[in-house]
């Protein structure tokens, strides 16, 4: 009865679902959408504002835009929100008779290390020689490694290292 002698409206019984049926509760400052939602609606009419602002500077002939002007609008564009429908790809295989690979890189298994095939996962230690290593044969020594570190390290040196040699003196 306090509310129908103030005029003021009591809140909704419940939570009120998103508008775009994404499965998330909305709120009026939101439109009734979710803030993901909102969000993504607001990108797409600030991106549809902006290409309708560059679609009018292209057809009045202005290259750019300064500062100091306002961008306006040439035609309002009018969002409405829609769940998002999914794709369905079909999935048909595709032969090719001449090479043999269908130019799609095969999906990669669980990541082995190359010495004792152990599962190493996201543990694993790539080495210079270009394999992968569990903790156990990640040394180069555990491995028998082909990477040359000798000659690595001193081309190392030397490219850090210029020769510095001074120009020779005139005798008087």
């Amino acid at each position: 009865m306090e509310h129908e002698e103030t005029g003021c409206q009591a809140a909704p019984e419940g939570p009120i679902l998103c508008v775009n049926n994404c499965g998330f509760f909305g709120s009026a400052a939101t439109m009734n959408m979710c803030s993901k939602c909102h969000k993504d609606m607001m990108l797409k009419q600030e991106q549809a504002k902006l290409a309708a602002s560059s679609f009018g500077s292209i057809v009045n002939g202005t290259s750019s835009i300064s500062a100091n002007e306002p961008v306006v609008a040439a035609a309002t564009v009018d969002v409405q929100p829609h769940p998002v429908e999914p794709k369905t790809l079909s999935s048909q295989p595709s032969f090719s008779f001449g090479s043999g690979s269908s130019g799609e890189p095969k999906p990669e298994g669980p990541k082995r290390c190359n010495t004792c095939n152990k599962r190493v996962g996201l543990t694993g230690f790539n080495c210079r020689c270009g394999h992968l290593f569990c903790a156990v044969h990640r040394y180069s020594d555990k491995h028998d490694c082909p990477y040359d570190y000798r000659t690595a390290g001193r081309d190392a040196i030397a490219k850090a290292n210029p020769v510095v040699k001074a120009e020779k003196l005139d005798k008087i």
